[in-house]
């Protein structure tokens, strides 16, 4: 095994460590756990040699070829003595050393198993075919930070690397990160380029990734460590290996750090506090620990007058212990150490497993590296192990938030884990369990600009970065009902923004209702005008067999009458909430009935044009006309119209129609004609009717009949005319509900006018003027007519 115990310090020296003494000791306990076991490699002892590197590359180098040699003599290529067969390597914690190493080991095909080494240069299998590690790659790492970035909506941070440990690969890898998911950097430095101290008066990213070494990160809390103010917030990754006592500047107070998940190593615990540190009492990486953390020497060492550290007692030994400086509760890197030597061993078992029993059989290190490769086992504490098929195992990570209190103490809070989720990571944290720095009143914003509010969509600017941007309101229609949100969101056909257009609601639903005052009105002028014309045909039926009412041909007046009454009642039709029936009968009721109310219009003055040109008629013509031709004429005239109506109903019918594009705010409800060509269609027909009534009338106005109605008839089609003349540029002109208001308002108002003008008048007379509706009256009047012609 080769791993640091003494550590390399921002002074070029190296300094021991004690966390580093304890994976020392969780390798030793690994190693003799296995050799205790029956079950996994009966009648085989695992041994070990341990060097320190120091973290140096030649150190490692050193102890490696000299492991390979057999001696501390380094003979390349020769082994000097027989401690027995080498089977791989364990190590290293950092990258450089375990890059030398993995060159090395490439070379003469041993397996090498790292406990720390996290970058992703490793997962090339041609240049590392022998590389395998107990930790996850830097790729899982980067997207877990990218998580919990987004998390909290940090999308302008600063990144610090180091310039060794790949610095800049790392620095190119991850920004790309960054830049995928809409994270920006203000800046990015490395420890050889910058001072960050004298850089911060600049930065208005709250929020700085540290991804250096350890050797790095040392010299940052030197340079950091007069100022007490800083006031970021720190991420920290896991790669990076801190010592305790560098947590005690105030600088990293409220950051988040990410670390290896904390496992269970039943009876680790308890070897680290009583069996270890006694059992290895005379160790000289002990001895360095004492001198350098109690300030104390060795027993063996020999008295010098110019020293002045006593020699070390118990208690100095149990000072080293403290649990504060001497983690026994959370095993990290510890378990990935404790990992690897059972890999080691789990391979060796399926090796010897396989094995012929029947022939001389010598090992041979690259042998292992099949077993390897498929390696699944279960460590003693229950956690599965798997190397993938670039040699890392999944790992879940804790985030811990470091607190910092007045008296110098340190607390590691966990806060989070992030999960390994097929391919991906799944992040989980507790907002309200983290305590940020005393400067942030609440969850630090490092944006570019203020968050876009809800109503709102960012609008990215000229020459500026992504993640700088201004806000915008939604367009009309649209709702954002998030922050910083890119596009906004259209309502529904059905639905409107809000007044913030954070939210989508309900439009209103308009259409001419009885409730509405419009509605009320013309359904009341409808209902009146409907009585009316009823009492009038009452009162024609009661005085049928008076000249008047017979001289103008009774029957049609009584089927005018009629239809003029069903006319008034077609508005009723239009008014309310629309349906498919109420729109059927809306339009086809309206067209019938005033198609049949023109045609005996057109009948009476058509009977009474003919009679007049048909030359001498006697009396069984004229009455045969007058009985039969009438009926004839209103038949055949309605007969176009129910031809029309049959044709709209198979094609095209009339439907409601839902309109949620006439206005932004509501939803116009009304029957749309199902083909505006029938509609037209129809009211040029009324039209043609009226028109041609209206001639006929006319051309009658002055032939010698009593009670000669073609002067009526003529202006209640000139009125007819008017209204739907002026209806087709008004129904084109308006919309909702006030379209609808006046297609009822021209079906009102040409019903009154042909009322008005002929049967107005007749009423006068018999209910004003009796004494005119006599048949005596009735010559005197076709006296005068005769004489004026």
């Amino acid at each position: 095994m080769i791993l640091p115990v003494i550590q390399f310090g921002h002074l070029s020296v190296c300094s021991p460590s004690i966390s580093y003494f304890r994976h020392l000791l969780a390798f030793i306990f690994a190693t003799e756990e296995i050799n205790r076991r029956t079950d996994l490699l009966p009648n085989v002892t695992l041994g070990f040699m341990i060097y320190d590197s120091c973290q140096w590359e030649k150190y490692a180098l050193y102890s490696a070829l000299s492991i390979l040699s057999g001696g501390d003599s380094l003979v390349p290529n020769y082994k000097c003595q027989n401690y027995g067969d080498v089977v791989a390597f364990i190590g290293h914690l950092v990258f450089y050393t375990s890059f030398s190493l993995a060159q090395l080991m490439e070379t003469y095909k041993y397996p090498q198993i790292s406990y720390g080494t996290m970058e992703s240069l490793f997962d090339d299998k041609v240049q590392f075919p022998y590389f395998y590690r107990t930790v996850p790659n830097d790729q899982v790492q980067y997207r877990a930070i990218v998580q919990l970035l987004k998390h909290f909506r940090w999308n302008w941070v600063g990144l610090v690397t180091s310039f060794e440990d790949q610095g800049d690969r790392i620095s190119v890898e991850l920004e790309e990160y960054l830049l995928q998911n809409d994270i920006c950097l203000q800046f990015k430095f490395t420890m050889s380029s910058v001072l960050l101290q004298g850089n911060a008066v600049d930065l208005n990213c709250e929020v700085i990734i540290l991804y250096i070494s350890s050797s790095s990160f040392s010299k940052l809390v030197f340079e950091l460590s007069f100022n007490s103010t800083f006031g970021k917030v720190f991420i920290l990754p896991a790669s990076l290996q801190i010592h305790y006592q560098f947590f005690r500047n105030t600088f990293l107070n409220g950051s988040l750090m990410f670390r290896l998940h904390n496992r269970n190593i039943p009876g680790l615990k308890d070897f680290l506090l009583r069996d270890g540190p006694l059992e290895f009492s005379d160790n000289p990486f002990l001895d360095a620990i004492r001198k350098e953390q109690v300030f104390c020497l060795p027993e063996s060492f020999e008295p010098d007058p110019f020293i002045r550290e006593t020699l070390c007692n118990k208690t100095d030994t149990d000072n080293i212990m403290n649990p504060l400086i001497y983690d026994v509760e959370n095993f990290r890197i510890t378990y990935s150490i404790y990992t690897a030597v059972y890999a080691v061993a789990f391979a060796l078992h399926d090796l010897y497993s396989h094995r012929s029993h029947h022939k001389e059989w010598k090992l041979h290190p690259w042998q292992i590296h099949r077993y390897l490769r498929n390696l699944h086992f279960s460590t003693p504490g229950g956690e599965d192990v798997t190397f993938d098929e670039k040699g890392n195992v999944a790992e879940t990570y804790d985030i811990l938030n470091i607190i910092q209190f007045p008296d110098k103490g340190v607390e590691h809070v966990l806060v989070g884990h992030v999960y390994p989720a097929d391919g991906d990571t799944q992040l989980v944290i507790n907002d309200s369990a983290i305590t940020w720095e005393s400067r942030f009143a609440q969850t630090p914003n490092s944006t570019c600009n203020p968050i876009c509010p809800p109503g709102s969509r960012k609008v990215y600017l000229e020459r500026q970065p992504k993640c700088c941007y201004g806000c915008a309101h939604c367009p009309e229609g649209e709702v954002s009902n998030g922050t910083d949100m890119v596009n906004c969101i259209k309502c529904l056909d059905d639905q409107w923004p809000n007044g913030g257009r954070n939210t989508c609601i309900s439009k209103r639903m308009e259409f001419l209702s009885y409730e509405d005052p419009l509605g009320f009105s013309l359904a009341t002028i409808a209902v009146s005008f409907s009585f009316i014309t009823t009492i009038t045909l009452g009162i024609f039926i009661k005085h049928k067999d008076t000249p008047i009412v017979k001289a103008n041909n009774h029957i049609l007046s009584f089927l005018l009458l009629l239809f003029l009454t069903f006319s008034s009642l077609c508005p009723l039709l239009f008014i309310g909430h629309p349906t498919q029936i109420s729109c059927f009968l809306s339009y086809i009721s309206f067209g019938t009935f005033f198609t049949v109310a023109i045609s005996t219009l057109l009948a009476k003055t058509f009977i009474v044009t003919l009679a007049f040109r048909v030359v001498k008629p006697d009396r069984k013509v004229r009455g045969w006309l007058w009985r039969n031709m009438s009926m004839l004429v209103v038949l055949l005239c309605s007969c176009g119209e129910v031809l029309i109506c049959i044709t709209w109903l198979a094609y095209s019918p009339p439907f409601p129609e839902y309109n949620t594009k006439l206005e932004a705010d509501k939803i116009i409800l009304r029957c749309n004609e199902g083909s505006i060509i029938a509609f037209y269609v129809q009211i040029g027909y009324l039209g043609l009717l009226a028109l041609f009534s209206f001639i006929v009338a006319f051309m009658a106005r002055k032939l010698p009949d009593a009670f000669n109605e073609a002067q009526y008839i003529t202006f209640s089609m000139l009125g007819f005319c008017s209204v739907w003349v002026s209806f087709i540029p008004a129904n084109l002109s308006t919309k909702g509900k006030y379209m609808v208001a006046v297609e009822c308002f021209a079906i009102l108002a040409s019903s009154l006018g042909i009322f008005g003008c002929i049967f107005v008048p007749k009423c006068y007379i018999i209910l004003i003027r009796p004494e005119r509706n006599i048949r005596a009256s009735l010559i005197v009047k076709k006296q005068e007519q005769r004489i004026k012609t």
